[in-house]
């Protein structure tokens, strides 16, 4: 088992992973790892796994209501090989893409602790650092802009969030959307062409 597998390093997320193993024993229920282009140029970056979605499948945000938007837009610009992700094994392939997440565990009620985001910033401190190719990141949500900026050293005043803001990193752009979840797209906070907005300024920055 590998070193995110095994993970228990935050002590109520293991408890309620274990909690959640136990009510649905054919669920993931474990840290999700990130999935797409291992050379990607553009790396996503999420939340934290939903309870069944990531949760129950093991990949990000495949199986919820929050990757219906993501993954048709993915499709629509060339990011991944069909517009759908369902379950692993349905094919789908990522095209110059990766997505993570801030917290690689489901916390409760979709709500991390200051601390865990804390604790768990050290996988994507790693994957940034061992992805020289990433030149665009997109940050899905406050949460996950402020992991960015924390996985990479930076000061959380040198960027204030706002959907569809640019922030110039060193050697990479930073850009904010608000993020893909059924609260966000129902309430019209964000919108299917405020989204595509977002990743027409991605191909643009990626040429």
């Amino acid at each position: 088992m590998d070193r995110l597998a095994a993970c228990t390093a935050c002590p109520r997320l293991a408890r309620f992973l274990a909690d959640v193993r136990a009510a649905h024993p054919d669920y993931h229920a474990r840290p999700v790892a990130n999935f797409g282009d291992a050379k990607a140029r553009l790396l996503i970056v999420g939340l934290a796994p939903g309870m069944h979605g990531a949760n129950r499948t093991g990949r990000p945000f495949t199986g919820d209501y929050a990757g219906i938007l993501l993954y048709d837009t993915l499709h629509r610009f060339g990011f991944a090989n069909r517009a759908e992700s369902v379950a692993l094994g349905d094919g789908l392939e990522l095209i110059d893409c990766r997505i993570s997440n801030s917290v690689k565990c489901l916390p409760p009620e979709n709500k991390p602790e200051p601390a865990e985001i804390k604790t768990c910033n050290h996988y994507l401190a790693d994957e940034l650092r061992d992805s020289p190719e990433v030149k665009v990141i997109l940050a899905l949500g406050l949460v996950a802009h402020k992991a960015t900026l924390m996985a990479l050293g930076l000061r959380q005043s040198a960027c204030a969030f706002g959907h569809g803001a640019r922030h110039e990193l060193p050697g990479r752009v930073l850009i904010d959307s608000y993020h893909c979840s059924r609260y966000n797209t129902q309430t019209r906070r964000l919108t299917e062409e405020g989204f595509h907005d977002v990743f027409r300024a991605i191909r643009a920055e990626l040429g």
